[in-house]
């Protein structure tokens, strides 16, 4: 079994909700990012799948052996003049790190963020989440200085954009 046999991207379903509130929840307090600020807090951690079967969205979920254990999506940037989407809530349990599903799951959000007319790709982290962010730069990401858009997220101090080519 090869490693991208190892797990299956697909979009999130109504019965995901609890799975990936509990990857969002395990995940976030591992690197610091439990408390006000962050994303860990948004009313969509609890009900991710209507969150995202909204017009110009899109969340996929990654499963392992039958078991959620990670996810990512896209949306507009709120604040923004509605080209930019912002890469949301990628978060992977411990268990399927290093399998290569960040890399997947990435390729699966900037084509779902191509196909739905955004120009650019925007997303926030923190200082200490350093795999997630070779995982942006080795996807084409830039960091840049400043924050866009109104995310809440106040928390964050890492930003970063891509382009997206058609």
């Amino acid at each position: 079994m090869t490693a991208s046999d190892a797990f299956q991207i697909r979009p999130i379903a109504v019965v995901d909700d609890p799975a990936m509130a509990h990857v969002i929840r395990t995940v976030m307090p591992e690197f610091g990012a439990g408390g006000e600020g962050f994303a860990i807090h948004d009313p969509e951690v609890d009900a991710m799948h209507a969150a995202y079967t909204q017009p110009g969205t899109a969340y996929f979920v990654v499963e392992r052996e039958g078991r959620v254990m990670g996810g990512a999506g896209i949306g507009a940037l709120a604040g923004e003049d509605g080209t930019v989407c912002e890469l949301r809530k990628m978060y992977f349990l411990p268990q399927l790190r290093g399998l290569g599903a960040g890399h997947a799951l990435m390729r699966r959000c900037l084509e779902a963020a191509r196909t739905l007319g955004f120009s650019h790709c925007y997303i926030e982290t923190l200082t200490g989440m350093e795999g997630a962010q070779a995982l942006y730069l080795k996807s084409g990401f830039i960091r840049i200085p400043e924050r866009m858009g109104e995310t809440g997220h106040f928390g964050c101090n890492r930003f970063y954009l891509r382009a997206l080519e058609a």
